[in-house]
């Protein structure tokens, strides 16, 4: 491609914005047009996130009412949405609407909750308000890269970070069929995945040196895992999660339980995450049990398998903001413009985080 792609980040000072800003900085095909927020509009995005302030030495964010001024009628647009679940759904409608109106080209992808059901009822019954584009829904398609081969839609609605370290570590097994299709899953996140306003659950004094549960077997993203394998799957998915809060700042490690149809081998459970992942670039199937440090701040999925015969159990680890969200969607983006899904995101971790 000869020319890069205007990219615009709605909802960008947030932590999901700032993980998008990163890999934009680093990307050979997409270029910052606009940085939006209302809350911080003016001030640079070195103010903001010192990290990047030698990334964008001058771009400034700007407010929602201005940032259409910094794209050009008749071209493409990469639309990144980080705006909260609830409101980005009538942000991106408006946002179509007017790129319509100007003759843009182009591709959104959602990093929020509101385009992760495709039944507008579903997604009440689930957040339990009135959705803000209804009428949206159906050129939508909410999946993962690794279990959606072609698409027939301009727009993605990304699984959540849970959603997404549950998924990859659920659809191998329940497609194999080695397992009933009751999964229970136990998973931790950092706190980074609660967001950059303050709240209990991630003010440093709860949270550090602590670990707990909350919302066991009645968190929102049991039915977006259930409904996402059953699509990637064709088999109903029963899915049991309990999640936790623990004393970090980024990743998710979950751990699936699953009853074995007959008994089982661990060779063969490998051998049907190898097969399933074979042409994934950013999901690897290691030995051993997966280690957060060996993924924050990377694109890459590690998934580990163990099993007595009998009870099947599969571990993943995902950063969560990079992996189950910005890195996730970048991937999304990428394959919607036709480019190698892996541009912008091979960066290996860091390790020593």
């Amino acid at each position: 491609m000869s020319s890069r792609i205007p990219a615009v980040i709605i909802g960008a000072s947030g932590y999901v914005g700032g993980e998008l800003l990163r890999l934009i900085a680093g990307h050979p095909n997409f270029e910052l047009a606009a940085a939006v927020s209302d809350s911080v509009a003016g001030k640079t995005i070195g103010d903001v996130f010192g990290h990047l302030a030698t990334a964008f030495l001058k771009d400034t964010f700007v407010a929602h009412s201005d940032w259409l001024d910094q794209v050009d009628t008749d071209s493409d647009l990469a639309l990144f949405s980080a705006a909260p679940h609830g409101a980005s759904a009538a942000v991106i409608a408006a946002a179509i609407d007017a790129c319509e109106q100007r003759n843009i080209n182009v591709h959104v992808v959602d990093s929020s909750a509101d385009f992760r059901f495709a039944r507008q009822e579903d997604w009440e019954a689930v957040y339990k308000a009135q959705h803000g584009a209804p009428q949206l829904l159906d050129r939508f398609i909410c999946a993962l890269p690794e279990h959606a081969d072609n698409i027939d839609v301009a727009h993605v609605g990304h699984p959540g970070c849970f959603a997404t370290a549950s998924t990859l570590a659920t659809v191998p097994l329940i497609t194999s069929r080695l397992t009933e299709t009751d999964v229970f899953i136990s998973g931790v996140t950092g706190s980074t995945g609660s967001g950059k306003s303050p709240s209990a659950g991630t003010h440093h004094p709860v949270r550090n040196s602590n670990f707990y549960a909350y919302k066991p077997l009645a968190h929102r993203h049991a039915p977006e895992v259930a409904a996402l394998a059953e699509t990637a799957s064709g088999r109903k998915t029963n899915v049991h999660f309990v999640p936790h809060s623990g004393p970090f700042a980024r990743g998710i490690h979950v751990t699936l339980q699953a009853k074995a149809t007959k008994p089982v081998t661990e060779e063969q459970v490998r051998k049907v995450y190898e097969a399933a992942y074979a042409d994934a670039p950013f999901v690897q199937i290691v030995s051993g049990t997966p280690r957060l440090k060996d993924v924050v701040a990377s694109n890459q999925c590690h998934i580990s398998v163990a099993t007595d015969g009998d009870t099947v159990v599969v571990m993943a680890a995902i950063d969560n903001l990079v992996k189950g969200a910005a890195g996730g969607a970048m991937q999304w983006m990428n394959r919607l413009w036709g480019l190698p899904q892996t541009s912008g995101l091979d960066a290996p971790a860091p390790g020593w985080t």
